[in-house]
């Protein structure tokens, strides 16, 4: 017999005939407790031996933005779109959050996808229900969508017409199997801090993308009040999705340090360790959490020649990225 003290996120097994849900049809093989380490491989190919199947654990995602890649490469010159996916691959990023490809693209990204074993989800910026629902038919076309991460361009809608809004989105979301998270984002309908905080409050299927960058420089938040961490508590215990970048209150992106020494970043690691905290209180065994490293390019990002083709970077995107996807996974290790 295993000691379970000596199992750490070991997978779950079941019967072909058992639901992998009924904690006590699970009992026979072993207690559940995330504290397991993982079953050596003789007891799992006895247990398969044995007619039973394997549930994953929940497990995090790291992506990274494809509008990150933009202008990255080597010695002056841009990568090409192959070598975009062999660099992402290389790094260590399980996959990649982008756009939808033309229907003429749309081969060579799957193609590209598979050959690197990377997960794929897509941004949808609708300011109607009809917007959504048209995204998603061209989703559908293309396949192979983990999930859609949706700003919603209707900065001036709110209440309940803003509320309405979301429950349609939430309605084509279970109605197509495709998950949609509402970005926390300026320019949206969820770019007011207590507007949003309302939503979660009357909307009891909303599920959001956090990226508190955006109230981070709207509010000016030098420093964290009590009141703004209440208020962004709320929003994370709606987390389905992290956008990881760091605003000061200042500038909407900036460097954090090579060691993330920046000391605005210890509210932001709070922030995400709160979010993937909340998310795992309510996740399926086998579910993903999606973080997304997302730094934008000039001029998204601070340059030194904001008065001549704001190109030359204070900053290093694909080093940050890297930094922002090793905290991810030390956070994550800490749940």
């Amino acid at each position: 017999m295993i000691d379970p003290s000596n199992l750490l996120h070991a997978p779950l097994y079941f019967k072909e005939d058992e639901d992998p849900n009924d904690n006590q049809a699970t009992m026979e093989v072993f207690e559940i407790n995330q504290s397991w380490r993982r079953i050596p491989q003789e007891q799992q190919q006895k247990f398969q031996s044995e007619g039973y199947s394997v549930v994953k654990d929940s497990r995090l995602e790291v992506q990274i933005s494809w509008w990150t890649m933009t202008g990255l490469g080597t010695e002056g010159r841009e990568w090409s779109l192959e070598e975009r996916f062999e660099q992402i691959s290389k790094a260590g990023f399980d996959g990649i959050n982008g756009f939808l490809p033309a229907p003429e693209e749309a081969a060579q990204w799957r193609e590209l996808l598979k050959q690197y074993h990377l997960s794929f989800s897509v941004n949808a910026y609708p300011t109607s229900i009809s917007d959504m629902a048209q995204f998603l038919e061209r989703v559908q076309t293309y396949g192979d969508v983990q999930f859609v991460n949706a700003q919603v361009l209707t900065p001036f809608l709110i209440d309940g017409p803003a509320e309405q809004l979301i429950r349609g989105i939430t309605k084509l979301s279970w109605e197509t199997g495709i998950p949609i998270f509402i970005e926390t984002h300026r320019g949206t309908f969820t770019q007011d801090l207590l507007r949003t905080v309302a939503y979660v409050e009357h909307v009891e299927d909303l599920q959001l993308t956090i990226d508190f960058s955006h109230y981070v420089v709207a509010g000016e938040m030098h420093t964290i009040t009590d009141e703004a961490e209440r208020l962004l508590q709320k929003l994370l215990t709606r987390t389905s999705c992290i956008h990881a970048r760091v605003s000061n209150g200042e500038q909407i992106q900036v460097d954090i340090g090579d060691a993330g020494q920046h000391p605005i970043f210890e509210h932001y690691k709070r922030w995400w360790h709160s979010g993937m905290r909340n998310w795992m209180k309510s996740a399926s065994r086998d579910a993903i959490f999606p973080f997304v490293c997302e730094l934008g390019p000039p001029s998204y990002a601070i340059t030194m020649n904001e008065f001549d083709g704001r190109h030359q970077e204070i900053s290093d995107r694909w080093k940050q990225s890297l930094l922002f996807a090793k905290v991810a996974r030390e956070l994550w290790q800490q749940l």
